[in-house]
């Protein structure tokens, strides 16, 4: 079964979309992961903070297969994570199906 119609997912969704009022896109998710990770309070970031806020998601959820691991803060606390193993090659798809299985293993 397709990721996208996974009744995993759309739990996923349904969950995020009554906590925020919209239903979310894949980049609004892995920037909720990358505040949730930063642990902050702060709701204003620049564009250069907003993607490095959802790199720290992606860190975060390839971690769950080994590919990085947390090696700690910077001084501001932002979470430094190092490639632990090569990636596999993937299409943009498959990209996204990794990511959208291990978001739900996040929510869970």
């Amino acid at each position: 079964m397709p990721i996208d119609f996974d009744p995993e997912w759309l739990a996923v969704l349904q969950k995020l979309k009554e906590q925020f009022g919209k239903k979310p896109n894949l980049e609004a998710i892995l920037f909720l992961i990358g505040i949730n990770e930063l642990n902050s309070t702060r709701k204003d970031f620049n564009k250069e903070e907003k993607e490095y806020l959802m790199h720290i998601a992606v860190c975060k959820l390839l971690s769950m297969n080994g590919y990085y691991r947390l090696v700690g803060k910077d001084p501001e606390g932002w979470p430094l994570w190092e490639q632990n193993s090569t990636l596999p090659a993937l299409g943009i798809i498959d990209q996204e199906e990794l990511l959208k299985r291990n978001i739900i293993k996040y929510f869970k």
